[in-house]
This record gives structure tokens, sequence and C-alpha cells, in this order.
């Protein structure tokens, strides 16, 4: 295993979105993987590095022992321990999956940077600890210090600026006949879910610091995260954990079934409990899982693989949502770059069989994803992983944002709904951007 950097707790607990906050103002390439407003549970981290490629043997982190210098306990030290920080596109994997692509959208700069200092936060604990590859005692004093330098940045704007409208690639009339296009694969054998998506997109859309800082307040996640690398910023509240690896065991966390939240009480608990036993919705997501248990076992020890959690309903402000969860012990000699080969794109962005239904939504879509659908979060020098789905999320790049939205479609599916689904995923995100649906994607018969 890499050596890794040495880590030290501070005496004191300062909030991540202040640390934030000052490093932004004056760092290029910056992160933060937010655990989410207000919580008591997880880690969040918040740091700087610089844009560099990641690379693939790293090997997967093993069973962590007692720590060598006698300090903390392990379980008590950050689980991110340096390395490397940042998202892989959708077109990339479908690429190296061998589906067709048109690229994506392709430039020459760098979607990861290597960390070179940050401060990770302990929820549970209230507690922070700093590493960094430079003075210590400087980066200990600039984040203890950090609330005081935050208090002298002027407030961000609660309120976006009013009357964007979001540009679609699709109409809901052309996603309905896709969806139907999809049901014509399922029926003709060719796939047996694809996991259809479409983009809205606006332009002059402010400060992404305070566009993040909305969306975390309306649509709170335990996997949210600000990340920008050479001018493209990612901000996510993504629900959805990708891939987990530590401890030698291997975690997926597939989410396949939304409903909408409702203010009244007991239409909200109706709302959860269709979707718990929704014949669809549920057959949706046990394909997502066996998907998924192939993929892991591509890496893991054969005869592994668990389902720890099927057809679970978790709530979240905006939307209540089926997720399962996959996981297995890694095999020797694996490696980030095989466990990526093996798994990357996600099941869920994808539908099944995988490299046939990637093929179909290449002539489907009509444009590429992106970011969207792709994975962020970090990867560990000794080989911890922690990835995110890139849903519920926002790219900024100069004056663009673009915000992509889907679902999962099979033989079952009902278009008005699922068009009414990818209206319900679209709306928050374009919220905090000042952007509202377009034209008929806003129609309240979509309500």
């Amino acid at each position: 295993m890499p050596h890794r950097p040495p880590a030290r707790p501070l005496s004191v607990w300062v909030e991540p979105v202040d640390v934030f906050r000052v490093l932004e103002a004056s760092s290029p390439e910056v992160f933060w993987l937010d655990a989410g407003p207000d919580t008591a549970n997880g880690w969040s981290f918040v740091g700087v590095g610089e844009p560099s490629a990641l690379p693939a043997d790293v090997a997967l982190g093993e069973v962590r022992g007692a720590p060598a210098d006698g300090g903390a306990a392990d379980d008590e030290r950050p689980p991110f321990r340096g390395g490397w920080v940042g998202w892989h596109d959708y077109e990339t994997g479908a690429a190296a999956a061998g589906a067709p692509t048109d690229g994506g959208d392709a430039d020459d700069r760098a979607s990861w940077m290597r960390v070179r200092r940050f401060a990770a936060f302990d929820h549970a604990r209230r507690r922070v600890w700093v590493q960094t590859d430079g003075d210590f005692a400087e980066w200990e004093s600039f984040v203890e210090e950090a609330a005081v330098a935050a208090s002298a940045l002027p407030d961000l704007p609660k309120a976006p600026v009013a009357g964007v409208v979001a540009e679609a690639r699709h109409e809901p009339a052309e996603y309905a006949s896709l969806i139907e296009r999809c049901r014509d694969l399922i029926r003709q054998g060719i796939a047996y879910q694809l996991c259809l998506t479409t983009r809205f997109s606006a332009s002059g859309v402010g400060d992404a610091v305070a566009v993040y800082a909305r969306l975390r307040a309306a649509t709170p996640a335990h996997h949210g995260g600000f990340v920008r690398i050479q001018g493209r910023a990612l901000l996510s509240a993504s629900p959805e954990q990708f891939l987990l690896a530590a401890d030698g065991v291997i975690r997926t966390r597939p989410i396949k079934g939304t409903r909408p939240r409702s203010a009244d009480p007991i239409e909200d608990a109706a709302l959860a409990a269709e979707l718990a036993v929704n014949p669809k919705e549920r057959a949706e997501n046990v394909m997502i899982v066996d998907l998924m248990r192939n993929d892991l076992s591509r890496v893991c020890v054969a005869g592994s693989i668990r389902v720890e959690g099927l057809w679970v309903v978790e709530s979240y402000p905006a939307v209540h949502q089926l997720v399962s969860t996959v996981n297995g012990t890694a095999a020797p000699g694996a490696t980030v770059g095989s466990l990526l080969d093996a798994a990357f794109p996600a099941g869920s962005m994808t539908g099944a069989p995988k490299l046939s239904a990637m093929t179909r939504l290449h002539a489907l879509e009509g444009g590429p994803r992106g970011i969207y659908a792709g994975c962020f979060g970090y990867i560990g020098i000794d080989g911890a992983v922690d990835l995110a789905m890139v849903i519920r999320s926002i790219v900024i790049d100069g004056e663009r944002a673009t915000v992509g939205a889907g679902g999962g479609i099979t033989w079952g599916s009902d278009a008005v709904a699922e068009v009414a689904e990818v209206a319900t995923k679209a709306r928050a995100p374009l919220a905090a951007l000042g952007a509202v649906l377009p034209g008929a994607w806003g129609s309240d018969i979509l309500n």
C-alpha cells in the first residue's frame, strides 16, 4: 500500500462551508464533497489541488489495520487520506465499454485533480482533520480561522435572477415517442430496460457558488458536491452512491424508482407506500441489481456478492427513491482501473444488457450526456473509493449551465408518467439556477 501522508485532528470544529468559501475565493481548482447541510453523520471533504490524470493502476484498498503511530483508532481517521478528486463523464465510460459515442462534451481539460491539501469533517464526532503536502502549521491556521475569514466575504444571494427559461433537447411529446421506441426495443428482445435521458440548458446563470448554496438548501443529499477543475464546475445534490471501496469490500447502491414528495403528510406517505410495491418500479430496480451483481462479480471474490437491501424506500426533500444495496469482497489484485472497467457507466444510468442498451440509447437521445450520468468523488492513494452518480446535478461552464434528467424504461412504463418524472427531477436543479422548465415541460398536465 502507498505511503499515507499524515493527517492531524484540530482542537476546534469548523463548518465546511466556511473553509470552502475562503478556499474557493482564491483557488481555481477546488472541491467540496458534501455530506449535506445539518447532517449528523458521514464525512465532508474540502480542499484544493492541481489538474491531473487519474492513474488506473491504484490497488483497491485492503482492510485497514491499527495505526502505526499509536494515535487515533483507524476507524476514527478520515476514509480519504489523499489522492484524487474529480469526475468521469458518461461518454468516456461508454466508449471504453465498446458503445458508440459522438465524443461527448469532449475538450482537453482535465476532469481530475491531484489533491494537495484538504480538511476532513467527521460530522458524527464533530471533529476536523487536516492534511497537506506543504506546511502543516500554515494549513491548520487557515482552517481554524476560516470562519472569521468567511464572515468578511459578501453574502451569497439567496434568490436567483428570475425569468430564465431553459432550453430543452426534446419536447415532451418527442420524449414520449422515444419512450415508445424503447418499449418496442424491449418487445423485440434487444434490451429489457433502457435508461432514457434528455438535457436542459440555460445561459446567464450567475455565480456557481451561489447556485450550489441554493441547490443544497432545496435538495440536501448525502453525496452532494461542488468540484471545479479548469473552469468547469460540477454542482451535485446526488442521492445515489455509485461505488464505495473500503476495507476490502466494494459496495454499490443503485436507485431505480422515483415519486415526488407532497406537502400533505397523508398523500406523501401514500406516494412512498405506492412506490414500495409498484410492480414496474420493483422490476426496474431488480433488473439493475442483477446487472450490478454481474458487474461486481468481475472484480470480487467468487461467491461473495450479496444483496444487503432490496427495494428500500429512501425519502429526500423533493423525491422518494427506491434503493437497493449490493456488495462483494474485492478480489486480490483488483485495481481502481479494473473496477471502473467492470462497473462504469453505472447500470442504473444505462439499462440492461448494458452494451446493447448504451448502443441503442446513443441512437435515440440525439446528443451527448457529458458529465451527467457519469460519476464523481474521490479515489485515494490507498485505494479507497467513494464515487456518486452525477444525477440531480448542474454543470456550469462559463455562462452556460446544463441539467440532465431521465428515467428507466421497461415494458411496463407509462409514457405520461415517465415524462412527468423527468420534469420532477429537473425542476429543482433548474430552480437553483433561476430557470424554469420550458414550454410544455412546465405544464400543469405533467405535475
